[in-house]
């Protein structure tokens, strides 16, 4: 199964991750997060690194030049697009980076092949977190009714975030779905806020295999 550890704010800890199985790492450059990376981790040190995994930079309704030019300074491999973001947008930025659209799930009145259905053809894969009034990347604290996903067709491959941890360990192996690609750990794998807890993130790779 792929990992993404995401909310990463110290190039020592990606040095670790890459250490590990590992396929990618969120890098989040919301201003509004706690876990804002852009004033954390200096730019070449980022673009120069040699690592394994993917870094994804994680954007919440920035525009096109503002991503291109942050996929630039910091030789991002993917992108993340959090927020509401046009089907046109992620197109445009397919042309130049891989893209993960990510959607918020909570009481939706439509299907998840609807909430998707616009953005089949315009990005790479879909990522799907619990819907929260609060709009900021990085903050979820509960998981959605991962029902939902098992009864879509989706077609696409796609991250199972939001809340999750070591205690979840046997609901992500137990969790079907053909195009179930990766899941997302963040906020219950950390010390502080942007400071993982290895020893968790450790025990939880452990309680995958």
């Amino acid at each position: 199964m792929n990992i993404k550890v995401c909310g990463i704010t110290q190039l020592k800890q990606l040095q670790q991750l890459d250490g590990l199985d590992i396929t990618f790492v969120g890098l989040i450059f919301d201003k509004n997060s706690p876990c804002y990376v852009g004033d954390k981790i200096k730019k070449i040190d980022l673009k120069n690194a040699d690592f394994d995994l993917k870094k994804v930079g994680v954007f919440v309704n920035a525009g096109y030049d503002e991503i291109i030019q942050t996929v630039e300074d910091y030789g991002l491999d993917v992108v993340q697009l959090q927020g509401d973001e046009s089907a046109d947008l992620c197109e445009d930025l397919s042309n130049d980076v891989e893209v993960i659209k990510a959607f918020k799930v909570g009481n939706i009145k439509i299907s998840i092949d609807e909430l998707v259905a616009d953005y089949d053809e315009v990005c790479d894969y879909y990522l799907f977190d619990t819907y929260t009034n609060i709009e900021i990347a990085g903050t979820t604290v509960k998981k959605f009714d991962w029902k939902l996903l098992s009864k879509s067709k989706i077609e696409k491959p796609f991250f199972l975030s939001g809340a999750i941890g070591v205690a979840d360990v046997a609901k992500v192996k137990a969790f079907k779905h053909p195009d179930y690609y990766a899941v997302d750990i963040n906020s219950k794998v950390e010390k502080t806020t942007g400071v993982k807890d290895m020893g968790l993130v450790l025990q939880f790779l452990q309680g995958l295999k």
